[in-house]
């Protein structure tokens, strides 16, 4: 995997062995056969949608919809976007200021990450030192000698914790704002945070004069602190060389390691399954609507078959099973792929539920002012309490089975559904044609 973005100034290249900044012509552009791993085709590649080169409804929109409302994994592709916009803002820095953080090197992240292997004590976090204060697992309690001729403490009644016990133990202040935007230790001051990640991480406190250190530091709080509004799944490993990094540098090579992770999650489970749930082209409701019509369909037709057979006409007529048979399959074969037959004849798809409660135009000023998920250091991902949850509850199913639909404007994603159409067909035509070659074979009954 190769990841290049080339700016006006440097270029800042990252793969999985090497990042350096190197001097080119200004263009910009990402490298990845990831694409042809999933057999997902190039105009809807991962590098396509997140540079805009995708119509709705695969556009880098949709992609962190589907993240936060069907993956609930936002947090990757909203730490990626961020990312990519600080290595382009920090490419056009002044030199000066581009020397006061210095590049972290693989050497030195394969340093850091050697010393984390080796077995040595873990500091306490401050919020868990503070609640263990005063009791046996209290990590600052001095171990002492015990006295052979005392007394055994397990003869005894176990003591009853007195008031003083319960004041010696500082309640947590780790939590976060009432708006829930800002998290916040006993302030709302995100560089608090960070300064608790490196002092838990047993790193020195950062230099503060180098660029973009309070967007670091609030970046720490969000995605890197424990707790935090949009925590990356990290391993420990990770995070311990990432905040050492951290605390010496600013330079997006600090993220090397931590970047790779979140692409590739990216890159190969995110992308394809935003892809495949793309292709389905009505809602829940709608599939299970089509399924049950194509179940229907296969049902009428045998038992259509059955009953000519049993009867005393003539063979012709069990040809005509074939229709309710070819129909039936061909739409349950569509309705399993998550296809509606009847949408795809118009190049239609269901509105999904969080955009049918949505004015157009208030969407998409705020995709464009960056509110939202689009929003690198916003709140929480949640959205149990967005309104459009309990409006689109209340709908009863048949008006889900019959929900708003938008025309599919991306004309790849229009040709892969044209794809499973034909095979639905195919597949349709090959099994009705065999079980009605079944039926004719079989001599009449002349039952009625």
């Amino acid at each position: 995997m190769v990841l290049s973005l080339n700016y006006r100034r440097p270029v800042y290249v990252t793969t999985s062995s090497r990042t350096s900044f190197e001097s080119e012509k200004p263009t910009e552009s990402i490298i990845s056969n990831s694409s042809s791993t999933h057999g997902i085709p190039d105009a809807l590649s991962f590098d396509k949608i997140i540079n805009g080169g995708t119509c709705p409804p695969v556009t880098t929109r949709e992609f962190m919809d589907f993240l936060r409302y069907i993956e609930h994994d936002a947090e990757n592709l909203q730490f990626f976007l961020w990312y990519r916009d600080y290595c382009q803002r920090f490419a056009e820095l002044p030199e000066s200021k581009q020397k006061l953080a210095p590049e972290w090197t693989p050497e030195q992240a394969l340093a850091e990450r050697t010393a984390t292997e080796k077995e040595k004590p873990k500091k306490t976090p401050a919020s868990a030192a503070a609640i263990l204060k005063g009791t046996d697992f209290d990590p600052n309690l001095k171990v002492t000698v015990p006295d052979p001729y005392a007394p055994n403490p397990f003869n005894t009644p176990p003591r009853t914790p007195s008031a003083a016990d319960h004041d010696s133990v500082a309640p947590s202040t780790i939590g976060y704002s009432e708006d829930g935007t800002t998290l916040r230790t006993g302030t709302t001051d995100h560089s608090k945070v960070a300064e608790t990640a490196f002092e838990d991480a047993g790193t020195l406190q950062p230099f503060t004069i180098q660029p973009f250190r309070e967007e670091i530091s609030r970046i720490i709080a969000v995605y890197i602190a424990e707790g935090g509004a949009r925590t990356l799944n990290l391993s420990a490993k990770e995070k311990a060389v990432l905040l050492k990094a951290l605390s010496i540098t600013t330079h997006p090579t600090a993220f090397r390691d931590v970047i790779a992770t979140v692409e590739w999650s990216l890159r190969r489970q995110a992308h394809p399954n935003f892809i495949r749930w793309t292709i389905c082209n009505g809602n829940p409701p709608r599939q299970t609507f089509a399924r049950g019509l194509g179940i229907a369909g296969i049902v009428a037709g045998i038992v259509y078959d059955i009953v000519i057979t049993l009867s005393s006409a003539n063979r012709g007529w069990r040809a005509l099973g074939f229709l309710g048979l070819f129909i039936g399959i061909a739409t349950l074969f569509a309705g399993w792929k998550g296809m509606c037959v009847v949408l795809h004849g118009m190049h239609h798809r269901h509105l999904r539920p969080w955009e049918l409660f949505t004015d157009d135009d208030e969407a998409s000023s705020d995709y464009t002012l960056g509110k939202g998920s689009f929003d690198s250091l916003g709140s929480f991902n949640s959205y149990e309490d967005a309104p459009w949850v309990v409006k689109y509850e209340k709908r009863n199913v048949i008006r889900k089975i019959f929900d708003r639909e938008v025309w599919i404007k991306e004309p790849m994603l229009r040709q892969i559904q044209d794809t499973i159409f034909l095979q639905a067909c195919v597949t349709a035509f090959i099994i009705s044609a065999v079980i009605t070659a079944i039926f004719l074979a079989v001599p009449r009954g002349n039952y009625y």
